[in-house]
């Protein structure tokens, strides 16, 4: 999952990259976002893992967890499918699968967020590699899915899309998971601060974190609900749901900028259920 929903800059510290909004093409996207999950895999593994769980499928912040939505469809179908776990960090949605007789494999840019999959005990295929250039053949897969991965951070969101729908089968589906694009017009705040709008939703403009040097370590893209939309039709998919997970009242934890206060009052996932004929 990603680790902010960027929505202004700031000047950092002698310790902290700058933040800024700046132009950020694919490589230069890629290089980065490979290099700070690489460097913050440790990291987002403790702060993170005893949310997600070892073998859970949580889609979101919010908690929405596979069990109950079955946007992959029912659980007592997966059996025997391949499936494609894009960004899958330390794989705890493909062991959830591989525990419903699924045969996932998983996906990350970051080889250290795959050597954590090893960690808790992935027992299926683990792949380093970039989500716009799948190293699959055509229709090796029934089901595809990404909980926060890949999307949020390229800058050629289409490729990606392109890329999953030739590697799924026809009647295939795609389940992917990014920050709501509302909220790229709030600050990141967990708190009262984080509930008024600061920016234009329309600004397109990449968040990027950058060293003294101006290089980029850490980019988000940002897509309005109109772009995301546009965007799965381009690739060839047929958007079958748009998923917006309302806040349960047992989640009291805060992550990031997602918190009780904040996601009572406005959505904080937008999750795509697209299907290739």
């Amino acid at each position: 999952m990603t680790s902010q929903t960027a929505t202004g800059a700031g000047a950092g510290t002698p310790d902290e990259p700058e933040a800024t909004r700046r132009a950020a093409g694919v490589a230069e996207s890629a290089r980065a976002n490979r290099g700070w999950w690489d460097r913050n895999a440790d990291e987002y593994q403790v702060e993170h893992g005893t949310f997600l769980g070892d073998d859970r499928f949580v889609w979101c912040p919010e908690g929405l967890d596979e069990v109950e939505a079955e946007l992959l469809g029912p659980a007592e179908q997966l059996a025997g499918r391949p499936v494609l776990e894009i960004g899958a960090g330390a794989a705890q949605c493909s062991r959830w699968l591989a525990a419903q007789g699924a045969h996932p494999v998983a996906l990350d840019l970051s080889h250290r967020q795959l050597q954590h999959a090893l960690r808790i005990g992935a027992t299926f295929p683990l792949v380093c590699a970039d989500a716009g250039a799948l190293p699959f053949a055509d229709a090796s897969f029934d089901l595809a899915c990404s909980a926060y991965g890949a999307l949020p951070f390229v800058a050629d969101p289409v490729l990606v899309l392109r890329e999953v729908r030739r590697v799924l089968r026809p009647g295939g589906r795609f389940v992917f998971s990014v920050t709501h694009p509302i909220r790229w017009a709030f600050p990141d705040e967990p708190g009262p601060e984080g509930l008024s709008v600061a920016a234009s939703y329309f600004d397109r403009t990449p968040y990027v974190e950058q060293d003294d040097a101006g290089r980029a370590v850490y980019v988000e893209h940002h897509r309005t609900l109109g772009d995301r939309v546009r965007d799965i039709v381009t690739a060839g998919f047929r958007l079958v749901d748009l998923v917006e997970p309302e806040w349960p009242s047992w989640n009291t934890s805060e992550w990031g900028g997602w918190s009780p206060l904040r996601g009572n009052l406005i959505p904080g996932t937008a999750i795509f259920v697209c299907v290739r004929d």
